[in-house]
């Protein structure tokens, strides 16, 4: 009996987490361009590239790295703040 209560613990505190943690909101992501370095973006890095990690400048205007939204237009870089679209540079 012992052991069925310690089971019956086990899969309540597994239940139970797993309840939680579906309950935790997840970070709201944006596009933030203009604030990568050369090769570490997320995607779109203009044309004669592909995706991800094929910028060829740093804080190239038209490369995007994923941010926590509402913090691109605040990230400062020798050329600029973020912005919520592409930039020429």
């Amino acid at each position: 009996m012992k052991h069925a209560a310690i089971a019956a613990a086990l899969a309540f505190a597994t239940i139970a987490t797993g309840a939680h943690a579906a309950d935790t909101p997840k970070k709201q992501m944006e596009k933030c361009y203009g604030v990568s370095k050369a090769g570490q973006n997320d995607c779109a890095a203009g044309p004669g590239t592909s995706c991800a990690a094929t910028a060829t400048k740093d804080y190239q205007g038209d490369a995007w790295t994923l941010v926590e939204k509402g913090t691109c237009t605040t990230i400062k870089t020798p050329k600029g703040f973020g912005s919520l679209t592409p930039v020429k540079r």
